[in-house]
């Protein structure tokens, strides 16, 4: 219990520490402009809108994709939680090389003589939001129907009911229990963007807090407005937090013997149509913009600047180094989480903040003291070490409880404790999901456009942030090679440390 007391002593001081800050230099939220005020309500709108439009749209995909069987279907699984993974800069960037003013449909519009798209303003933050967070509702829905016991399928078929009844008995109890909290998750994340709104935003109309944030930081140098804004953000996250935690249900299913589902649920032309269509509008939104990326940035890589290479290496070490900081706090409170509620409890604490919440709150510890933009790298690292810690310790937990329910009185007779029960024991049971924990706190550390944004002073640049600055400047070939360049390596540290896991794994 003591590494997990001092993992969440540490984790507590992270999160409280600078919430507190930014609670005191707010002194209330009297610093708020009107402006502040449209910028809540465009975040409440966009996120509500995206997170309704995912759940939406996963519920064809996520279906057709439990009841079809086709070659290649594992794979197209995988890459469907591809965006999922992908840096928000680049997910932009792929955006809008399809959609954006000289993006393929546009190009395609302009040929026929109708009039353009624009991926600016209100309607481009959504698409942005609905397409990184779309696999994540597919996912969580998909574990839904895989959920439900097959023998009450096959009882259904038995009695001849034909697959409407099926989707009012089974699947519409299912889609109750799981869609209230896929839409709140979703609404979460988009709560806290900052990158697509910062990018796809076109001005004021289209302004969240994050950017309200970032600009009174850094544009205004009104520290007092952006600690009212971050205090805002809390409360915003704490509320969704609150209902979340009440509003998911169980489905009430009872268990089954994990028998496979029976074939052919919808034989019938028109459902195989239906699905086949939702698979492949699903492919085309997903997939077309990581392929237009590739296509055009590929070639531009070896024509890169040093100073993007210096960026990319930058990333890569606080990925790293973020990655060993996150597994270093999560796996002490993950192995007491079953035994201590405390420590779930304080893993689950940076839910409540956001990169630029933390961020704004460091500033304002260490103003005082050291001239922020010295900190940059360090607090970076820090905080998308800190954001990650929750993701790592749900992934962790299942296996922990299994492996103390499995091993504990084994362990115990052989008087196997300590460093020995971990190094022999713990860390190879356990290798595969710290691998994989591993690759997604990476992945994240890659694609971060957060604290980096507040603390650097334009000498100091990760991947991400000099990938903006190019297209601030527009120079979209070069930026389209930095957007593969960080894609490349996002998905390379990921896969590298997923495999690392399941190498090491015994089993």
């Amino acid at each position: 219990m003591i590494p997990a007391a001092l993992a969440a002593t540490l984790v507590a001081a992270l999160v409280l520490a600078p919430l507190g800050a930014v609670i005191v230099r707010a002194g209330g939220l009297s610093a708020l402009a009107p402006s502040d005020l449209e910028a809540l309500r465009f975040t409440l709108w966009q996120a509500t809108l995206s997170a309704a439009i995912s759940c939406a749209l996963a519920v064809p995909v996520a279906r057709a994709l439990h009841r079809r069987r086709f070659p290649g279907r594992g794979l197209f699984i995988a890459l469907m939680g591809a965006p999922f993974l992908l840096p928000t800069i680049v997910a932009v960037m792929g955006l809008l090389a399809i959609l954006g003013r000289r993006g393929v449909v546009n190009s395609g519009l302009t040929a026929l003589g109708l009039p353009e798209l624009s991926l600016y303003g209100p309607q481009g933050v959504v698409v942005a939001h609905v397409f990184l967070n779309l696999p994540l509702a597919t996912r969580m829905l998909l574990h839904g129907w895989q959920a439900i016991p097959s023998e009450r399928v096959r009882l259904a078929l038995s009695l001849g009911l034909p697959p409407a009844q099926i989707h009012r008995q089974l699947e519409r109890p299912m889609l109750r229990a799981i869609l209230p909290g896929a839409f709140l998750a979703i609404f979460l994340v988009c709560l806290t963007s900052f990158a697509v709104a910062l990018t796809l935003g076109g001005g004021p109309r289209a302004s969240t807090l994050e950017v309200a944030i970032y600009q009174a930081f850094r544009f205004e140098a009104d520290l007092g407005r952006a600690a009212a804004l971050s205090a805002l953000q809390i409360v915003l996250a704490l509320v969704a937090l609150g209902i979340a935690s009440r509003l998911t249900l169980p489905s009430a299913f009872g268990a089954g013997l994990d028998r496979a589902w029976p074939a052919n649920l919808a034989p019938g032309r028109l459902h195989r149509v239906i699905d086949t269509t939702a698979l492949l509008a699903a492919a085309a939104f997903l997939l077309a913009p990581l392929l237009a990326i590739a296509l055009r940035g590929i070639g531009e890589i070896p024509t890169l600047p040093a100073s993007i290479w210096h960026a990319a290496l930058t990333s890569i070490l606080l990925a790293i180094g973020a990655t060993a900081l996150t597994l270093a706090l999560a796996l002490p409170l993950a192995l007491a989480a079953p035994r201590a509620l405390w420590s779930e409890a304080v893993a689950m604490l940076p839910l409540t903040a956001s990169a630029l919440v933390l961020g704004t709150g460091l500033f304002l510890i260490v103003r005082p003291l050291v001239a922020p933009n010295t900190l940059a790298l360090p607090v970076t690292l820090i905080v998308n070490a800190t954001l990650s810690l929750p993701f790592a310790v749900r992934l962790l937990l299942p296996e922990i409880r299994t492996l103390q329910a499995d091993y504990d009185r084994l362990a115990a007779s052989l008087n196997l404790t300590g460093f020995a029960r971990l190094r022999l024991l713990t860390l190879p049971r356990l290798a595969r999901p710290l691998g994989f924990s591993a690759g997604i706190a990476a992945a994240f550390s890659m694609g971060d456009l957060g604290v980096i944004t507040l603390f650097s002073d334009g000498q100091i640049k990760t991947l991400p942030l000099a990938l903006y600055s190019l297209m601030g400047s527009y120079r979209m070939d070069q930026a389209a090679g930095a957007a593969c360049l960080l894609m490349a390596l996002t998905f390379g540290l990921y896969a590298l440390f997923d495999r690392i896991g399941a190498h090491a794994d015994p089993r």
